[in-house]
């Protein structure tokens, strides 16, 4: 069999045709394998929004934190210093200095000729009241049945009234001046700590001493005075908010207010002296120590303030994911005026009433801005 030379020339052709159409399909396919699907928007629907925490955007004052040294003091109106009302020798010291004494006790006892002197002082007033008012009576009976004259009624009636005076002087100095057998009791007229004590045995004592016994503390509640810097003056206002801690319990804090400001400045150390009163559970607190004293003074700013949970820091800059309304959220930056411990002042970006998600606003914050 002979071949036709057109036949020969078609096969080639569709052989051409069937390779151009294979690869049209294929190229066809890999377009079709390189093509994906588009990323569905994030959004916050109504039951994500209903799990998270919301705060809202208050207004207030900023506060400034100054850090301040002070110490402790014993309440001025709770503190009683004890002198000698007589002169003498003591004798039976019965406290130490530190301890714990109750009202009226005995803290120690002198012997004094003072005190013997004021208790016979005593002894001669009453007998000479007795023998007055014997001798008044009787010249009022004569008087009055026209026996005795008036001058001599009179007479009596001021020697009577003289004595009496005299008596009450006499046994209120012995009242005073507490006393037995012993000698003259030298006694805390309020219950406290020892916190002076300039007596011991067979030490001789003189009433017109300046220097005191003893020193008897109510520590209950107890004084920090702080030392405010001249710098500070202005800032520190009676009522402001003050944490202490002192080396003692440096992890306890005492809390208070100012409550007085003093108008002294001491020319040696440029301070004034500021006053917080406090309670001291545990008397805990002793006169002279040491304290560390944040103040929290107002700067006369008006910033809107939040918790800083609701923060989010990225790339240098703070953000915080803000409410618009029914499932609407987005992401806002804010400038920071002032921290105060678990509080951020906002400079600018957002405004009193604002609302903010104070929970997982991390997570939203990085589906919101992919």
């Amino acid at each position: 069999m002979i071949n036709s030379p057109h036949k020969k020339n078609i096969i080639p052709l569709y052989a051409t045709a069937i390779a151009i159409a294979a690869m049209a399909m294929a190229l066809q396919g890999c377009h079709h394998a390189k093509e994906e699907p588009k990323d569905e928007k994030f959004e916050v629907t109504d039951s994500l929004l209903n799990s998270l925490l919301i705060d809202t955007v208050k207004e207030a004052s900023a506060l400034s934190e100054i850090n301040l040294t002070g110490s402790i003091a014993a309440d001025e109106n709770k503190t009683v210093k004890i002198y000698p009302m007589v002169s003498g020798v003591a004798q039976n010291v019965q406290v130490q200095l530190g301890d714990v004494v109750s009202s009226g006790q005995t803290l120690a006892i002198l012997r004094s000729a003072e005190m013997a002197g004021f208790t016979k002082d005593n002894i001669s007033a009453e007998a000479d009241l007795r023998s007055a008012k014997r001798n008044f009576e009787s010249t009022e009976d004569l008087y009055k049945s026209g026996l005795a004259s008036q001058k001599d009624f009179e007479q009596a009636q001021s020697d009577y009234k003289k004595a009496e005076a005299e008596s009450k002087r006499a046994g209120a100095v012995v009242s005073i001046n507490k006393s037995n057998d012993q000698g003259y009791l030298v006694k805390s007229p309020i219950a406290g700590f020892v916190i002076e004590k300039n007596l011991a045995d067979n030490t001789q004592v003189r009433a017109d001493n300046s220097a005191n016994l003893f020193t008897i503390a109510d520590l209950s509640d107890v004084f920090v005075l702080i030392n405010v810097y001249e710098s500070d003056i202005s800032n520190v206002q009676v009522g402001d908010p003050v944490k202490i801690t002192t080396l003692s319990y440096p992890d306890q804090v005492f809390n208070g207010k100012i409550d007085k400001v003093y108008d002294i400045l001491d020319p040696d150390n440029k301070v004034v002296k500021a006053r917080v009163k406090i309670e001291n559970p545990g008397n805990k607190l002793k006169p002279g120590m040491f304290a560390g004293v944040k103040i929290k003074a107002k700067s006369g700013e008006n910033l809107p303030v939040i918790d800083t949970r609701s923060l989010i820091f990225d790339n240098d800059k703070d953000y915080v994911v803000v409410v618009d309304g029914k499932a609407k959220v987005h992401i806002q930056q804010i400038e920071i005026g002032k921290r105060v411990e678990d509080r951020a002042y906002i400079k600018s970006g957002l405004k009193p009433g604002d609302r903010i998600v104070a929970s997982r606003q991390l997570y939203l914050f990085e589906s919101l801005k992919n």
